[in-house]
């Protein structure tokens, strides 16, 4: 679904992504990891088309460059770090902006469009909040009300930079657990995660940048070693693979 070829993404005289190859197929799972400043969330914004890079990036076998803001908002759904989240905006009004790409040039939302709001206010069991004002919520809570807004988008792609940053233990497991049922619809999802043992457990494959290049990609059994860990993020770690599942536990020194 997603091809970069020798993809560059340079700011003044750095390189922060440097001639990146990549395929993501669909239905797919792929986790951007790696220390600050590594690129990941750069080459995030190329793919949706947010930055100038040099070298292609396709979907489906058409470039972005080709597609309207319009019709690129209809194939992926970003979630940023730093969403602009308006504390004047109620949950629900927030949430049905996600069906922006859909609506006619001052045109009304439709009844299906109301009902994707609402299914993905339930989904992350926002619907008490429906009438609360952005302004008024916890960051974990408006961390929900960011992922419920890109799940109203119904786009097949989801991309993800650090979406778990503001939530608590419980809520991550639930976004997460979230997202990786969506899958079965064949939804496609690439994320960036610093938390290495989380990617590890949801992610179908890790992609490890260091510096803008790619370094180590393949299954979290394969990329999440003890020396890959301690050469680009610099830690001490120790790794338990256990039942199919990698852990990456930081080490005192």
């Amino acid at each position: 679904m997603i091809e970069l070829r020798d993809v560059t993404v340079r700011f003044g005289s750095v390189d922060a992504v440097r001639d990146v190859s990549l395929t993501v197929e669909s239905g797919e799972w792929i986790a951007l990891i790696g220390p600050n400043g590594a690129g990941k969330t750069s080459m995030l914004r190329a793919m949706c088309r947010l930055v100038a890079f040099r070298g292609e990036i396709e979907l489906d076998g058409q470039s972005v460059r080709r597609l309207s803001r319009r019709e690129l908002a209809r194939v992926i759904a970003f979630v940023p770090q730093t969403p602009v989240t308006p504390h004047e905006l109620t949950v629900a009004e927030y949430v049905l902006l996600g069906r922006t790409p859909y609506l006619a040039y001052l045109g009304d939302e439709s009844r299906s469009d109301r009902f994707a709001a609402q299914r993905a206010l339930d989904r992350l069991e926002l619907l008490s909040f429906a009438d609360r004002p952005l302004g008024s919520l916890s960051g974990g809570e408006l961390q929900r009300a960011v992922l419920a807004r890109a799940l109203a988008q119904e786009a097949p792609i989801l991309m993800l930079d650090e979406p778990t940053t503001a939530l608590d233990l419980g809520r991550q497991q639930q976004a997460l657990e979230l997202i990786d049922s969506l899958r079965g619809d064949g939804l496609t999802v690439v994320s960036t995660l610093h938390d290495l043992t989380l990617a590890g457990q949801y992610a179908d494959r890790l992609v490890l940048l260091d510096r803008g290049a790619v370094v180590a990609q393949g299954s979290p059994e394969d990329v999440l070693s003890v020396e890959n860990v301690e050469s680009y993020y610099d830690a001490s770690v120790r790794v338990v693979r256990e039942e199919g599942r990698v852990f990456v536990l930081p080490l005192r020194r």
